[in-house]
C-alpha cells in the first residue's frame, strides 16, 4: 500500500501544480468567463478562452477526485503519523473552497480584492498535498528530518515568514486581477528616470507595493540562510532545503522583473507563479520540521 500511496501522492501534487498553473493561465488570459456566468456546466462561444476555461474546470475536479482519494488512503493507512489526518482535511477543505470562490467568480461579479485570494487558497491546498507526499516517503526513513531540533527564534522566523509570503502572494495575484501588471513600465523603479517619485494612480501603487513587499520576502530568506549555513550547515535537509528556498526566491525575483521585461510574456508569468507555488511548498515543510522540533522541545522540559 505505501507504494501505492507514494505513486498517488505524486500524481496528486503534480495535479495540484497544473491547477495552480491553470488558475494563473484564466487570470492572465481574461478567460474567467469563457464559459459564460455558467457553473459548472460550460456554455459559451468557440475560442480560445472557452478551451482555457474549461481545461482548468476539468483539471479541476480531477485534482478534486485525486486529493480524496489520497486524503482517504493517507488516513486509513498511515493515519498515526501525527500530521497525516490534519493535512489531509486541509487539503481537501481548501480544494474545495478553491472551487466555490472559483464558482462565485463566475455566477456573480465579485471585486478584484476579492478574486485574488483564489491563488492564495490554492497555494495552501498545494503545500498540504505536497506535505502530504514527503510524509509518505519519509515512511522509508531517507530523510534526516526526524532528528532536527530548530531553536525557538528560528522557528518564529518561519512561521513569520509563512504569514508573509500569502500577503505577498495576495498582492502578486492583485496586480494581476487589477490588471496592473504593465502599470509601472520599468524596474526596479516605478520610473527609473526618476526612482523617488511617487506613484501617480492606483494601478502603480498596487504594482509598487508588491515590489517592496517581494523586495524584503527575498532579503527576509536569504538572512535564514545565513543563519541556518551558520547553524545548520551540517543538516542535510535543513541545509540543502534552505538553500533550494534562497534559489527559488532569487528566481522569483528575476522572474517578476522578466515580467516587465517581455512586457507580461505568458510564459514568464506561468514561470513566476510556478516558482512561488514551489518556495511556499518548501517553507510549508519547514513549518511542518517547526512543528515538530517545537514538540520535542516540550517533551523534552515536561521529562
Amino acid at each position: 500500500m505505501i507504494k501505492v500511496l507514494k505513486r498517488l501522492s505524486i500524481v496528486a501534487t503534480l495535479t495540484m501544480i497544473l491547477v495552480l498553473l491553470g488558475g494563473a493561465l484564466v487570470t492572465k488570459t481574461d478567460s474567467g468567463m469563457g464559459c459564460g456566468a455558467n457553473w459548472p456546466v460550460c456554455e459559451g462561444e468557440i475560442s480560445s478562452e472557452l478551451f482555457i476555461e474549461l481545461s482548468h474546470r476539468l483539471v479541476s475536479g480531477t485534482a478534486g477526485i485525486v486529493v480524496l482519494l489520497l486524503s482517504f488512503l493517507a488516513w486509513r493507512h498511515v493515519g498515526h503519523i501525527r500530521e497525516v489526518k490534519f493535512l489531509s482535511f486541509i487539503s481537501v477543505f481548501f480544494l474545495v473552497l478553491q472551487g466555490l470562490i472559483g464558482a462565485a467568480a463566475v455566477l456573480w461579479p465579485q471585486s478584484d480584492f476579492v478574486l485574488a485570494m483564489h491563488f492564495g487558497i490554492s497555494l495552501i491546498s498545494f503545500a498540504a498535498v505536497l506535505l502530504l507526499t514527503l510524509l509518505i516517503f519519509e515512511i522509508d526513513k531517507k530523510f534526516d528530518a526526524n532528528s532536527l531540533v530548530i531553536d525557538k527564534g528560528l522557528r518564529r522566523h518561519f512561521y513569520g515568514l509563512a504569514a508573509y509570503i500569502l500577503g505577498v502572494v495576495y498582492t502578486g495575484a492583485l496586480v494581476r486581477h487589477a490588471n496592473s501588471s504593465m502599470a509601472c513600465g520599468s524596474w526596479p523603479f516605478c520610473d527609473n528616470t526618476n526612482p523617488f517619485s511617487i506613484p501617480h494612480n492606483f494601478g502603480q501603487w498596487i504594482q509598487m507595493g508588491h515590489r517592496l513587499a517581494a523586495a524584503f520576502a527575498f532579503i527576509w530568506t536569504i538572512y535564514l540562510l545565513f543563519r541556518i549555513t551558520k547553524s545548520y550547515r551540517n543538516h542535510r535537509v535543513m541545509y540543502r532545503g534552505w538553500l533550494i528556498a534562497s534559489s527559488l526566491i532569487f528566481l522569483q525575483v528575476a522572474t517578476g522583473a522578466m515580467i516587465i521585461f517581455t512586457y507580461v510574456n505568458l510564459f514568464v508569468a506561468l514561470l513566476h507563479a510556478l516558482i512561488i507555488s514551489l518556495f511556499f511548498g518548501i517553507l510549508s515543510y519547514f513549518l511542518l520540521l517547526c512543528s515538530r522540533s517545537a514538540k520535542f522541545e516540550k517533551v523534552n522540559k515536561a521529562s
